[in-house]
């Protein structure tokens, strides 16, 4: 029996689409617009077999559900009653509802009708979450393109068909292309990207971008039974602080508190455990002794 969304993986779901939440969050390009809930990605002709797209089912017959697709505002889509469910379809409408949202995938592609024929039963629960994560990336991007426009006195649709869809065919998803554009201009200016459009999307993120800042803790505990041991203590952690850029509070003996900004987390957490080690390290020269412990 095929395998499908929701009961068992046999019955499809509808997904909910939040609005997106252009706030402080993470690493994206985030913006304060409360009544912000509209956005759909636009993309030119027709999906790829086996593509995994969004579609919101707009009527229903006895033997199929026609949906419009969110992505491909010009094609209709059809879900036959034989790929709605892996398990026995009594009604459609027990497993489809109107104006519904549904992640689908492409079984067919009727290129002289601009019509593609889709699947639910063959959407695992693992497409559906990689799609709608896809789908929210690619609306904050969105988001981004639109203010980028009303910069340039233009609308939505217009930088769609100046930009967006250019830049799509160059970096195959507009959120890729914002994210190129964070580190420099050089990739748009190498493919091709309109200088003012370049510039007008570079503003909006500089206006507007934030990156999450991680404070990662340990504790350290360490002392040293030579004659000299808080000195030599003093001087290990002092180094210790510089090396890596951390911040060493004393809480009471022998621990110390450590604290590290990063926006890495995996990054500065393997370079706060190689710090520590060094300390380690370093007391064992003064008949020393010490460990630490992560705060997660």
């Amino acid at each position: 029996m095929a395998r499908g969304l929701g009961l068992r993986g046999l019955v499809p779901s509808c997904v909910q689409i939040a609005p997106p939440a252009f706030e402080k969050n993470n690493s994206f390009y985030l913006f304060s617009n409360k009544n912000y809930t509209d956005t759909m990605v636009k993309r030119k002709g027709l999906p790829e077999w086996g593509e995994f797209i969004l579609v919101t089912v707009e009527r229903i017959t006895p033997y199929a559900a026609w949906c419009r697709l969110e992505e491909y505002p010009e094609i209709e889509g059809m879900i036959h009653v034989s790929e709605v469910s892996g398990k026995w379809v009594h009604d459609i409408r027990d497993f489809v509802k109107i104006k519904k949202q549904y992640v689908t995938k492409v079984i067919k592609i009727d290129y002289q009708k601009n019509t593609v024929n889709l699947s639910l039963k063959r959407v695992y629960k693992e497409d559906e979450k990689e799609k709608m994560n896809l789908f929210r990336k690619e609306q904050r991007a969105e988001k981004i393109l639109e203010l980028a426009a009303k910069e340039l006195g233009k609308n939505l649709n217009q930088a769609y068909e100046e930009v967006g869809f250019l830049i799509q065919e160059k970096f195959g998803e507009l959120y890729v292309a914002i994210e190129e554009l964070k580190k420099s201009t050089e990739s748009f200016e190498k493919k091709g990207i309109p200088n003012n459009w370049t510039e007008a999307l570079a503003d909006i993120l500089e206006k507007n971008f934030q990156e999450k800042e991680f404070v990662l803790k340990a504790d350290l505990d360490i002392k040293s039974f030579a004659g000299d041991g808080l000195n030599s203590i003093k001087k290990i952690l002092a180094d210790f602080q510089k090396s890596i850029d951390c911040n060493v509070k004393y809480i009471s003996a022998p621990i110390y508190r450590v604290e590290m900004k990063t926006k890495d987390p995996k990054a500065g957490e393997k370079k706060l455990r190689e710090g520590l080690e060094v300390v380690l390290k370093q007391i064992e020269k003064f008949d020393g002794e010490g460990s630490y412990k992560l705060i997660k």
